[in-house]
């Protein structure tokens, strides 16, 4: 049959047509082919990977299974040994594990060791004493030094040795001199050596650890010195920081020939509070503050310039400094025919705490007679009430020579 020479032409066009596309569609379907193969070899591969992880993962459960022993790092021969004090005594060079980054092992770190191999397992997070950590004042106390009467020599001193080095430390290094490193507060109880710790703690930006001098003898022996070095440790991490310590004579009392387990233990805390307080740098950030209404029984060796290189006596106020705390604690209060001056002489020998505690009581007398103001009868009475329940207060005179500073 013959066709038009057009047609031929047309129908060879469609046969090519047709023979790409069915080139197209073998083309896709070996692609498809293939990455179905290749999906096939991920899939085995990834299924490999799978069992030697957990195979892995057990060899790794085996290591620590066992009891690890504690060590510390002490130098780094390569990325893969190191060398470790261990818990035990002895020094070791030992392998890293594959399953610790190298670069998580520093000098002076704890780490785990294995029983057998004494490689290294596990790298232990930084020794912390929570019980140190307690002592820092989140909250500052509210007490600023205006609200602090009868002190103002003593609020120098101390404005002097931990504000001036905090806050403008370029003037001791234009001058040429070292700045004190801590004060004592010595006097009888009430006098406002605590009041005057937290309102350092208050006109600072400085954090505030407060630490009873009891809090440091421990049971055990070398749990007190630990937790001096903690604090101190604490201190410097914190810095700028300042460190009180209450009822310091705890602590720090004088050394003796006694034999006594608790004794010893005591005098090896006080050693470690010594070493501490020779450590950290004068010029540095931490300043450390104590309290004692007993100086008389304290150690020499703390006493020293080096130490405590103020010593400053917070003494029964006079009858000015008196009038000074009255004014304080009556600000608020609604007086009426009161002169302060006179309520100051019959006060003769007490301290800031018996002079809030006749302020508070002379309120009370008003508000047991119903009425909204305080009369000078008032406060006469609340001052034989206080006299008649406080024993005489004997005047602390220490054994030392104090007053250097």
């Amino acid at each position: 049959m013959n066709y038009p020479e057009d047609y031929s032409s047309e129908i060879n066009e469609l046969d090519l047509d047709e023979y790409k596309e069915r080139n197209y569609i073998m083309d896709l379907e070996n692609k498809i082919l293939r990455a179905e193969l290749k999906n096939k070899d991920i899939s085995r591969e990834n299924s490999q990977l799978k069992k030697e992880n957990e195979i892995l993962k057990r060899e790794l459960d085996k290591l620590r299974i066992p009891p690890l022993i504690m060590g510390t790092v002490i130098d780094k021969i390569s990325s893969r040994k190191v060398v470790v004090k261990s818990s035990t005594g002895p020094n070791f060079l030992v392998n890293i594990s594959q399953f610790v980054d190298p670069e998580e092992i520093v000098p002076g770190e704890r780490v785990c060791l294995n029983q057998q191999t004494l490689a290294v397992v596990e790298v232990l997070s930084k020794e912390k004493d929570y019980r140190a950590m307690a002592m820092e004042i989140e909250e500052k106390p509210n007490i600023t030094f205006d609200e602090i009467g009868g002190l103002s020599t003593q609020i120098r001193d101390i404005k002097e040795v931990v504000e001036l080095p905090l806050k403008k430390p370029e003037l001791f290094e234009k001058i040429g001199i070292v700045p004190p490193k801590g004060i004592l507060l010595y006097g009888p109880p009430g006098t406002g050596k605590t009041l005057l710790a937290k309102a350092v703690a208050y006109e600072t930006n400085a954090s505030f650890i407060r630490v009873v001098g009891s809090e440091l003898v421990k049971k055990f022996i070398g749990e007190g010195a630990k937790l001096v070095r903690d604090v101190f440790k604490l201190a410097k991490e914190k810095s700028p920081c300042i460190i009180f310590i209450d009822e310091i004579d705890a602590v720090a009392s004088k050394r003796t020939e006694s034999l006594t387990g608790g004794d010893r233990e005591v005098q090896r805390t006080l050693m470690q509070l010594l070493a501490e307080m020779d450590g950290f740098d004068s010029r540095g950030d931490v300043k450390i503050i104590a309290a004692t209404n007993r100086p008389d029984i304290l150690d020499s060796a703390i006493l020293r310039p080096g130490r405590f290189d103020r010593i400053i006596e917070i003494a029964n106020p006079n009858e000015d400094g008196r009038i000074e705390i009255l004014k304080i604690h009556t600000s608020k209060m609604n007086l009426k025919n009161v002169n302060l001056r006179d309520v100051a002489k019959l006060t003769e020998g007490m301290v800031g705490a018996d002079l809030k505690a006749v302020c508070t009581e002379a309120g009370m007398f008003a508000i047991r007679e119903d009425r909204e103001y305080i009369k000078l009868r008032d406060f006469e009475e609340a001052i034989e009430k206080i006299k008649s329940k406080t024993t005489p207060k004997e005047e602390i005179k220490p054994q030392v020579s104090l007053m250097y500073g």
